[in-house]
């Protein structure tokens, strides 16, 4: 057995959980068969069973419009994925970006074609600020890879459901294998010059944000709830990499107006490394993640399982990780039908989320209890190595 992953993000190029999950199922999968990466990149790697290649690009004397280079390009890559032979027993594909790369290889190799949805197009409206006419052509061809595919794995039940409800499936083709974290990576760490170091007072607790400027991570919600948040504790948030500048604008407004509020904002305008990440989230008092579109959301999995109690909204794959209660809280957000991703009471769910944050900033023994309850449900049910069986015994009933 030999998979193929065709991936946009691959090590050192990851900015999502997509390409967390892709780095580590390929680094666990490849203990059990044989992994071939084709990626966006220059990276190149040859060990036991797993080997690594990157596609570069020039676009030298493109003159298409900017929001659209990132549609060709990925479309040049894809012929290059496939220029070069394939050998592989199936091809397994990982974000629209990979899609064309993963029928091409379906058509004219004739291997069958396993599909991970970490996100789908029509749940994303705000990727049109972005990418202009070019949200129509990846919502065109998620789809149709979506419905070529031989399986298709859900990162959740409620994605599951959403794959069910927007496209032409068959029931029997659609799987779900969560996300998983490596346990022994993430973990509980002392390290407060990390802290020091982004001008946090290691004195002080603090709740933490990490994630991307974007309208999915409902990062905006947060920074205008700080002004409903109680006082005495700092907010950090770890917030990188706006998809637009008009978001990045909204951001820098919302917590310009917070910083008019209170004093003890840290605002950490970049992607940081694993170690750094690991080291916030292990000394953060509470971790938040307001996103108003999550098919999954891993970077839950990751606080938890840095014994940190979780306050996140209560939409998708997030109800299957945290535990409303017990691992943290869960704040409902009311959405409208026919934008099924806007609040219909923007400031109502912002002043919720203030609130679960002040409650549990203000109660240490609930907070410590969530945090040892997360990391045994870390422990307990989001392994990497079940994941890359399950993944593996989906394989064989495709490719014997």
């Amino acid at each position: 057995m030999k998979s193929l992953f065709l991936t946009n993000e691959y090590p050192p190029y990851i900015y999502g959980g997509a390409g967390v999950h892709v780095e580590y199922l390929a680094k666990e999968l490849a203990k059990l068969c044989e992994v071939e990466v084709r990626c966006f990149g220059d990276q190149e790697q040859a060990q036991h069973n797993l080997t690594v290649h990157g596609s570069g690009l020039d676009a030298t004397g493109w003159t298409c419009p900017p929001n659209l280079k990132s549609i060709f390009g990925a479309m040049q890559r894809n012929l290059d994925f496939n220029t070069q032979k394939i050998d592989a027993s199936l091809v397994h594909l990982h974000t629209w970006y990979a899609h064309f790369g993963g029928i091409l290889a379906k058509l004219n190799y004739g291997i069958p074609m396993v599909l991970t949805v970490h996100s789908l197009e029509p749940l994303r409206p705000w990727k049109r600020e972005q990418l202009g006419g070019g949200y129509d052509f990846t919502v065109w061809l998620e789809r149709t890879a979506i419905e070529m595919a031989d399986a298709v794995i859900a990162v959740s039940e409620e994605t599951r459901l959403d794959l069910l409800r927007l496209f032409n499936l068959d029931k029997a083709k659609v799987h779900v294998i969560h996300n998983g974290i490596d346990n022994d990576e993430y973990h509980k760490v002392d390290q407060p010059d990390v802290l020091r170091r982004f001008g946090i007072d290691p004195s002080v607790p603090y709740v933490l944000f990490v994630g991307r400027i974007t309208r999915q991570k409902g990062i905006v919600h947060l920074a205008r709830a700080i002004q409903h948040m109680d006082p005495g504790f700092q907010i950090v948030l770890c917030a990188g990499a706006p998809d637009t500048p008009e978001i990045a604008e909204e951001m820098k407004a919302a917590v310009t107006e917070a910083q008019r509020h209170r004093d003890g904002i840290i605002w950490i305008q970049a992607m940081v490394d694993v170690t750094d990440k690991i080291a916030l989230y292990s000394h953060a008092a509470v971790f938040c993640c307001p996103s108003v579109y999550e098919p999954f959301g891993i970077i839950n999995l990751e606080a938890m399982a840095c014994e940190t109690a979780v306050v996140a909204s209560a939409v998708g794959g997030i109800k299957e990780v945290v535990v409303d209660g017990e691992t943290g809280i869960l704040v409902t957000l009311d959405q409208q039908t026919e934008s099924p991703f806007e609040a219909v009471d923007p400031e109502g769910y912002e002043r919720d989320l203030a609130a679960g944050i002040s409650k549990l900033m203000a109660d240490e023994p609930l907070r410590d209890r969530m945090a040892k309850a997360g990391r045994k449900r870390a422990e307990d049910h989001f392994s990497w190595k079940s994941i890359a069986r399950k993944t593996l015994a989906l394989y064989h009933t495709l490719a014997e």
